[in-house]
Protein backbone atom coordinates (compact mmCIF):
# COMPACT_ATOMS: atom_id res chain seq x y z
CA UNK A 1 0.00 0.00 0.00
CA UNK A 2 1.66 3.24 -0.60
CA UNK A 3 0.72 6.72 0.94
CA UNK A 4 -1.70 8.01 -2.17
CA UNK A 5 -3.67 4.71 -1.44
CA UNK A 6 -3.94 5.52 2.61
CA UNK A 7 -4.66 9.37 1.87
CA UNK A 8 -7.54 8.42 -0.69
CA UNK A 9 -9.31 5.49 1.82
CA UNK A 10 -8.79 7.67 5.33
CA UNK A 11 -12.70 8.57 5.00
CA UNK A 12 -13.31 4.95 5.81
CA UNK A 13 -10.42 4.43 8.21
CA UNK A 14 -11.99 7.20 10.48
CA UNK A 15 -15.22 5.86 10.13
CA UNK A 16 -13.99 2.58 11.20
CA UNK A 17 -12.23 4.40 14.19
CA UNK A 18 -15.46 5.97 15.11
CA UNK A 19 -17.29 2.45 15.05
CA UNK A 20 -14.58 0.78 17.03
CA UNK A 21 -14.01 3.53 19.73
CA UNK A 22 -17.90 3.64 20.50
CA UNK A 23 -17.57 -0.60 20.70
CA UNK A 24 -15.02 -0.24 22.80
CA UNK A 25 -16.18 2.17 25.43
CA UNK A 26 -19.68 0.85 25.35
CA UNK A 27 -18.30 -2.52 26.26
CA UNK A 28 -15.30 -1.88 28.47
CA UNK A 29 -16.26 1.50 30.28
CA UNK A 30 -13.23 1.30 32.91
CA UNK A 31 -10.94 1.16 30.17
CA UNK A 32 -12.45 3.60 28.13
CA UNK A 33 -12.65 5.96 30.59
CA UNK A 34 -8.81 5.05 30.99
CA UNK A 35 -8.37 6.27 27.72
CA UNK A 36 -8.56 9.35 28.79
CA UNK A 37 -5.02 10.27 29.65
CA UNK A 38 -4.44 9.42 26.09
CA UNK A 39 -5.74 12.36 24.59
CA UNK A 40 -3.99 15.30 24.67
CA UNK A 41 -0.79 12.76 23.90
CA UNK A 42 -2.64 11.52 20.84
CA UNK A 43 -3.65 15.53 19.22
CA UNK A 44 0.31 16.27 19.96
CA UNK A 45 1.49 13.69 17.77
CA UNK A 46 -1.26 14.27 15.28
CA UNK A 47 0.23 17.97 15.21
CA UNK A 48 3.55 16.76 14.91
CA UNK A 49 2.74 14.62 11.89
CA UNK A 50 0.96 17.33 10.08
CA UNK A 51 3.05 19.92 10.80
CA UNK A 52 6.30 17.78 9.21
CA UNK A 53 4.65 18.30 6.08
CA UNK A 54 4.18 21.76 6.11
CA UNK A 55 6.90 23.81 4.78
CA UNK A 56 7.54 26.52 7.45
CA UNK A 57 9.83 28.65 5.80
CA UNK A 58 5.91 30.10 3.70
CA UNK A 59 3.90 30.45 7.24
CA UNK A 60 4.95 34.26 6.74
CA UNK A 61 3.23 34.75 3.51
CA UNK A 62 -0.31 33.40 6.18
CA UNK A 63 -0.19 36.88 8.38
CA UNK A 64 0.60 38.73 5.39
CA UNK A 65 -2.57 37.46 3.53
CA UNK A 66 -4.36 40.38 5.06
CA UNK A 67 -7.63 39.71 2.94
CA UNK A 68 -7.31 35.87 4.24
CA UNK A 69 -7.24 37.27 7.85
CA UNK A 70 -10.18 39.55 7.13
CA UNK A 71 -11.96 36.45 6.02
CA UNK A 72 -11.25 34.41 9.06
CA UNK A 73 -11.93 37.14 11.87
CA UNK A 74 -14.91 37.94 10.26
CA UNK A 75 -16.29 34.63 9.85
CA UNK A 76 -14.86 33.27 13.46
CA UNK A 77 -16.07 36.38 15.34
CA UNK A 78 -18.89 37.92 13.94
CA UNK A 79 -20.50 35.95 11.86
CA UNK A 80 -20.26 32.40 13.96
CA UNK A 81 -21.43 34.46 17.52
CA UNK A 82 -24.21 35.90 15.63
CA UNK A 83 -25.14 32.40 14.50
CA UNK A 84 -24.25 30.64 17.97
CA UNK A 85 -26.45 33.49 19.69
CA UNK A 86 -29.78 32.67 17.73
CA UNK A 87 -29.01 28.95 17.65
CA UNK A 88 -28.75 28.98 21.65
CA UNK A 89 -31.76 30.84 22.46
CA UNK A 90 -33.74 28.03 23.21
CA UNK A 91 -31.52 26.61 26.14
CA UNK A 92 -31.98 29.54 28.15
CA UNK A 93 -33.55 27.81 30.37
CA UNK A 94 -31.36 25.03 30.77
CA UNK A 95 -27.99 26.73 32.02
CA UNK A 96 -25.57 23.68 32.42
CA UNK A 97 -26.22 23.09 27.99
CA UNK A 98 -26.01 26.56 27.37
CA UNK A 99 -23.03 27.19 29.00
CA UNK A 100 -21.72 24.10 27.39
CA UNK A 101 -22.67 24.72 24.00
CA UNK A 102 -21.45 28.24 24.35
CA UNK A 103 -17.98 27.65 25.52
CA UNK A 104 -17.32 24.85 22.57
CA UNK A 105 -19.28 26.78 19.71
CA UNK A 106 -17.89 29.84 20.20
CA UNK A 107 -14.03 29.42 20.03
CA UNK A 108 -12.88 28.10 16.65
CA UNK A 109 -10.10 25.14 16.61
CA UNK A 110 -6.62 25.99 16.80
CA UNK A 111 -5.32 22.24 15.88
CA UNK A 112 -7.38 19.42 14.42
CA UNK A 113 -8.80 21.94 12.29
CA UNK A 114 -5.66 21.98 10.02
CA UNK A 115 -5.69 18.25 9.18
CA UNK A 116 -9.09 18.78 7.68
CA UNK A 117 -8.35 21.75 6.20
CA UNK A 118 -5.64 20.06 4.58
CA UNK A 119 -7.77 17.05 3.58
CA UNK A 120 -10.28 19.30 2.27
CA UNK A 121 -7.99 20.34 -0.17
CA UNK A 122 -8.10 23.79 1.26
CA UNK A 123 -4.93 25.86 2.13
CA UNK A 124 -3.71 24.30 5.18
CA UNK A 125 -0.41 26.51 5.76
CA UNK A 126 -2.82 29.65 6.08
CA UNK A 127 -4.57 28.07 8.51
CA UNK A 128 -1.79 27.09 10.99
CA UNK A 129 -0.30 30.32 10.79
CA UNK A 130 -3.48 31.85 11.80
CA UNK A 131 -4.24 29.87 14.74
CA UNK A 132 -2.04 31.88 17.55
CA UNK A 133 -4.72 35.22 16.56
CA UNK A 134 -7.48 32.51 16.89
CA UNK A 135 -6.15 31.40 20.05
CA UNK A 136 -5.50 34.82 21.47
CA UNK A 137 -8.98 36.67 19.91
CA UNK A 138 -11.14 34.08 21.44
CA UNK A 139 -9.36 34.41 25.03
CA UNK A 140 -10.69 37.96 24.11
CA UNK A 141 -13.61 37.85 23.36
CA UNK A 142 -14.78 34.62 25.01
CA UNK A 143 -15.57 35.99 28.31
CA UNK A 144 -17.51 39.15 26.60
CA UNK A 145 -19.74 36.53 24.65
CA UNK A 146 -20.27 34.76 27.23
CA UNK A 147 -21.46 38.08 29.63
CA UNK A 148 -23.78 38.98 26.63
CA UNK A 149 -25.30 35.78 25.85
CA UNK A 150 -25.56 33.85 29.66
CA UNK A 151 -27.49 37.16 30.61
CA UNK A 152 -28.10 36.83 34.35
CA UNK A 153 -26.21 33.80 34.46
CA UNK A 154 -23.01 35.26 33.35
CA UNK A 155 -21.17 34.89 36.84
CA UNK A 156 -19.87 31.66 35.34
CA UNK A 157 -16.14 32.43 35.43
CA UNK A 158 -13.88 31.33 32.27
CA UNK A 159 -10.17 31.39 32.75
CA UNK A 160 -7.53 31.30 30.21
CA UNK A 161 -5.32 28.80 31.75
CA UNK A 162 -6.86 25.37 30.27
CA UNK A 163 -6.57 27.65 26.81
CA UNK A 164 -3.19 28.56 26.94
CA UNK A 165 -1.86 24.51 28.73
CA UNK A 166 -3.72 23.45 25.45
CA UNK A 167 -2.02 25.46 23.07
CA UNK A 168 1.36 25.20 24.32
CA UNK A 169 1.18 21.21 24.16
CA UNK A 170 -0.93 20.64 21.38
CA UNK A 171 0.31 23.50 18.92
CA UNK A 172 3.53 24.74 20.30
CA UNK A 173 5.48 22.11 21.57
CA UNK A 174 4.97 19.96 18.26
CA UNK A 175 5.73 22.79 16.41
CA UNK A 176 8.88 23.72 17.73
CA UNK A 177 9.24 20.20 17.43
CA UNK A 178 8.81 19.69 14.05
CA UNK A 179 11.07 22.72 12.62
CA UNK A 180 13.87 21.07 14.63
CA UNK A 181 13.21 17.91 12.83
CA UNK A 182 12.77 19.96 9.32
CA UNK A 183 16.52 21.84 10.36
CA UNK A 184 18.29 18.84 11.02
CA UNK A 185 16.85 15.96 8.49
CA UNK A 186 18.91 18.87 6.18
CA UNK A 187 21.98 17.10 8.00
CA UNK A 188 21.14 14.05 8.52
CA UNK A 189 20.64 10.74 6.46
CA UNK A 190 18.75 8.93 9.63
CA UNK A 191 16.70 12.38 10.47
CA UNK A 192 15.67 12.71 6.97
CA UNK A 193 14.21 8.68 6.82
CA UNK A 194 12.59 9.60 10.52
CA UNK A 195 10.64 12.16 8.43
CA UNK A 196 10.31 10.08 5.46
CA UNK A 197 8.57 7.58 7.33
CA UNK A 198 6.08 10.27 9.85
CA UNK A 199 4.81 10.79 6.59
CA UNK A 200 3.02 8.13 6.71
CA UNK A 201 1.46 8.87 10.00
CA UNK A 202 -0.86 11.51 9.57
CA UNK A 203 -3.83 9.60 8.86
CA UNK A 204 -3.31 6.61 11.36
CA UNK A 205 -2.70 9.42 13.64
CA UNK A 206 -6.27 11.12 13.57
CA UNK A 207 -7.90 7.52 13.65
CA UNK A 208 -5.82 7.23 16.94
CA UNK A 209 -7.42 10.47 17.96
CA UNK A 210 -11.18 9.67 17.39
CA UNK A 211 -10.55 6.41 18.88
CA UNK A 212 -9.08 7.75 22.56
CA UNK A 213 -11.44 10.74 22.51
CA UNK A 214 -14.95 8.83 21.34
CA UNK A 215 -13.36 5.75 23.41
CA UNK A 216 -12.97 7.52 26.84
CA UNK A 217 -16.23 10.10 26.89
CA UNK A 218 -19.19 7.53 24.80
CA UNK A 219 -20.88 6.68 28.01
CA UNK A 220 -20.64 9.91 29.81
CA UNK A 221 -22.86 10.86 26.51
CA UNK A 222 -24.58 7.61 26.51
CA UNK A 223 -26.25 8.17 30.09
CA UNK A 224 -27.04 12.07 29.87
CA UNK A 225 -28.23 11.11 26.53
CA UNK A 226 -31.50 11.96 27.90
CA UNK A 227 -30.66 15.53 29.18
CA UNK A 228 -28.57 16.14 26.10
CA UNK A 229 -32.05 16.16 23.73
CA UNK A 230 -32.10 19.91 23.60
CA UNK A 231 -28.60 20.65 22.65
CA UNK A 232 -28.23 18.05 19.33
CA UNK A 233 -30.96 20.29 17.13
CA UNK A 234 -28.46 23.31 18.04
CA UNK A 235 -25.34 21.19 16.93
CA UNK A 236 -26.83 20.06 13.39
CA UNK A 237 -28.19 23.82 13.39
CA UNK A 238 -24.80 24.82 13.33
CA UNK A 239 -23.47 21.85 11.06
CA UNK A 240 -25.39 22.77 8.37
CA UNK A 241 -24.94 26.60 8.82
CA UNK A 242 -21.51 27.59 9.74
CA UNK A 243 -19.81 26.55 7.07
CA UNK A 244 -22.51 28.83 4.91
CA UNK A 245 -21.13 31.71 7.05
CA UNK A 246 -17.38 30.72 5.99
CA UNK A 247 -17.80 30.61 2.77
CA UNK A 248 -20.13 33.81 2.84
CA UNK A 249 -17.33 35.95 4.90
CA UNK A 250 -14.59 34.04 1.90
CA UNK A 251 -17.15 35.65 -1.27
CA UNK A 252 -17.21 39.03 0.54
CA UNK A 253 -13.01 39.14 0.47
CA UNK A 254 -13.11 37.56 -3.29
CA UNK A 255 -10.90 34.65 -2.10
CA UNK A 256 -9.36 32.05 -4.25
CA UNK A 257 -10.48 28.77 -3.73
CA UNK A 258 -7.92 27.14 -1.16
CA UNK A 259 -8.27 29.74 1.03
CA UNK A 260 -11.67 30.21 0.71
CA UNK A 261 -12.04 26.54 2.02
CA UNK A 262 -9.70 26.98 4.83
CA UNK A 263 -12.03 29.75 5.77
CA UNK A 264 -14.93 27.81 5.57
CA UNK A 265 -13.44 24.36 7.21
CA UNK A 266 -12.36 27.20 9.90
CA UNK A 267 -15.54 28.55 10.40
CA UNK A 268 -17.19 24.84 10.82
CA UNK A 269 -14.65 23.05 13.31
CA UNK A 270 -14.62 23.97 16.64
CA UNK A 271 -12.43 23.59 19.76
CA UNK A 272 -14.30 20.65 21.67
CA UNK A 273 -11.16 18.90 22.33
CA UNK A 274 -9.22 21.70 23.41
CA UNK A 275 -11.88 23.69 25.38
CA UNK A 276 -12.93 20.30 27.31
CA UNK A 277 -10.70 20.72 30.26
CA UNK A 278 -12.59 24.71 30.71
CA UNK A 279 -16.00 23.13 30.91
CA UNK A 280 -14.24 20.89 33.42
CA UNK A 281 -13.40 24.06 35.52
CA UNK A 282 -17.17 25.32 35.67
CA UNK A 283 -19.06 25.24 38.52
CA UNK A 284 -20.03 22.12 40.41
CA UNK A 285 -23.96 22.45 39.78
CA UNK A 286 -23.06 23.08 35.63
CA UNK A 287 -19.79 21.34 35.41
CA UNK A 288 -21.26 17.58 34.24
CA UNK A 289 -23.67 18.16 31.64
CA UNK A 290 -21.81 21.02 30.47
CA UNK A 291 -18.72 18.90 29.85
CA UNK A 292 -20.72 16.08 28.35
CA UNK A 293 -22.78 18.56 26.01
CA UNK A 294 -19.20 19.38 25.08
CA UNK A 295 -18.19 16.11 24.16
CA UNK A 296 -21.27 15.10 22.38
CA UNK A 297 -20.42 18.53 19.89
CA UNK A 298 -16.84 16.49 19.47
CA UNK A 299 -19.17 13.39 18.29
CA UNK A 300 -21.42 15.32 15.94
CA UNK A 301 -18.79 17.71 14.63
CA UNK A 302 -16.31 14.70 13.59
CA UNK A 303 -19.18 13.20 11.62
CA UNK A 304 -19.59 16.57 10.32
CA UNK A 305 -16.18 16.65 9.21
CA UNK A 306 -16.39 13.59 7.64
CA UNK A 307 -18.64 14.88 5.36
CA UNK A 308 -17.13 18.28 5.13
CA UNK A 309 -14.28 17.12 3.60
CA UNK A 310 -16.27 15.64 0.50
CA UNK A 311 -18.44 18.66 0.38
CA UNK A 312 -16.42 21.88 0.80
CA UNK A 313 -14.34 20.79 -2.09
CA UNK A 314 -17.21 20.25 -4.39
CA UNK A 315 -19.28 23.11 -3.18
CA UNK A 316 -16.52 26.11 -2.35
CA UNK A 317 -15.36 27.50 -5.85
CA UNK A 318 -14.90 24.22 -7.57
CA UNK A 319 -13.89 25.50 -10.36
CA UNK A 320 -10.71 27.13 -8.62
CA UNK A 321 -11.75 30.71 -8.77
Amino acid sequence: MTRDTLEHNQIPVYFVAVILAVAFGLLAPSWGHGLGALVTPAIAVLMYAMFLQIPFLDLRQGLGNRRFLAALLLANFILVPLLVWALTRGLVERPALLVGALLVLLTPCIDYVVVFTHIGKGDARLMLAATPVLLLLQLLLLPLYLGFMLGAQSEVVVVAEPFIEAFLWLIVLPMVLAVITTSLARKSVLINAWNSAWAWLPVPAMAAVLFVVIGSQITSVVRDISLLLPVIPVYVGFLVLAPLMGALAARLFALPAATARAVTFSASTRNSLVVLPLALALPEDVRGLAATAVILQTLVELVGELIYVRLIPKAVWPAGR
